[in-house]
């Protein structure tokens, strides 16, 4: 079993990094020590025991450097891994079943406009990822981009991690329309440098 270190983790991170077993584990601990305060595991090919394991795997490296770790979609796999949270589609668990069965962990609710957010926030949310900001190739099926002003019109009622398309200077934007923070993927990992991205977009979340 995991221990916590005394470190203190922000309760919602400015930059969220999403991890999946494809990915380079072995960088994860430079990253956090670079200043990614947050990490998501998401991998939607593993399965639940695989997925209990990259979290623990996370948590391992993370955690020492204060870093709050995250499970994307499954409560279930969070709770075994001792993990700081969950994060929630339109399709997973309501965030207010989520909230009664774990009621000390960081919650997120993917919304799409101000009313989503304004429900998930009566429904016990901690922060709402907000997206897709821009076009990405991430994840397929999504809605059209928001646009950073669609940011503008949902803050205020959450912390709105802002997602989908970000870069540095995306993140910047984002920033200065009123959000939080924001989560990236590509932006992280498909540099040839990760450790360099990850210093620009933790320089440009501020």
């Amino acid at each position: 079993m995991l221990s916590r270190t005394p470190v203190t983790r922000p309760c919602v991170p400015r930059l969220f990094c999403l991890v999946s077993a494809a990915d380079e584990l072995h960088l994860l601990e430079d990253l956090a020590l670079a200043g990614v305060t947050g990490f998501q595991v998401r991998d939607k090919h593993a399965t639940t025991r695989e997925l209990v394991e990259l979290t623990r795997l996370v948590l391992a490296a993370v955690w020492p450097a204060g870093a709050t770790v995250i499970v994307d979609d499954r409560l279930d796999v969070a709770l075994a891994a001792g993990a700081d949270g969950v994060h929630l589609g339109a399709t997973d668990m309501s965030v207010a079943d989520a909230r009664r069965v774990a009621p000390g962990l960081v919650i997120g609710a993917t919304c799409r406009d101000a009313a989503a957010v304004e429900r998930a926030a009566a429904d016990g949310a901690t922060y709402a990822g907000f997206g897709p900001v821009f076009n990405t190739s991430s994840k397929s099926g999504l809605p059209d981009p928001l646009g950073v002003e669609a940011i503008r019109g949902a803050t205020g009622v959450l912390p709105l991690i802002a997602i989908g398309g970000i870069d540095a200077v995306g993140a910047r934007q984002c920033r200065d329309a009123g959000a939080h923070g924001v989560a990236v993927i590509g932006a992280l990992w498909r540099p040839p440098d990760p450790l360099s991205a990850a210093k620009e977009l933790v320089q440009a979340v501020g």
